[in-house]
């Protein structure tokens, strides 16, 4: 598997992890090296692994997540970073979110997750594709 499918995979597992709701597997999917950050929307920032775990304990465990869906994924490699810009659309809200990886142990591991409002995505964009899971 390429790098950058490699990363896109994480990417995956990351919004698997969200919409299922699953605390103990978005733990492990962030990364224990470096400072971690955190945006959620219309939210202010939130640095350090303490801080952005409370955050996703707190949403993971509200009962009517979201049904939500990265489309469009697009991922590029800077050495031992990666970032990955998608998509996320649930309900009827579109939000484009940037993921930032690190590796870590040889595994890529989120270190900064931002996500804001956007229009839909066209389907016309660089690296569109249908709904299309690599998991």
């Amino acid at each position: 598997m390429s790098e950058q499918m490699t990363v896109l995979f994480a990417n995956e597992a990351y919004y698997a992890s969200f919409q299922s709701g699953d605390f103990e597997t978005m733990e492990t999917l962030w990364a224990r090296s470096v400072i971690v950050t955190c945006i959620h929307p219309g939210s202010h920032h939130l640095m350090g692994w303490n801080l952005v775990m409370e955050s996703w304990k707190s949403i993971l465990t509200n009962r009517d997540l979201p049904d939500i869906e990265a489309v469009n994924p697009v991922a590029n490699i800077y050495g031992d970073m990666a970032v990955v810009i998608c998509y996320e659309v649930f309900r009827e809200v579109t939000l484009i979110a940037t993921n930032i990886f690190v590796k870590e142990d040889n595994q890529w591991k989120i270190m900064h997750h931002q996500a804001g409002g956007s229009p839909k995505p066209l389907m016309e964009e660089p690296g569109y594709e249908e709904s299309k899971t690599l998991q």
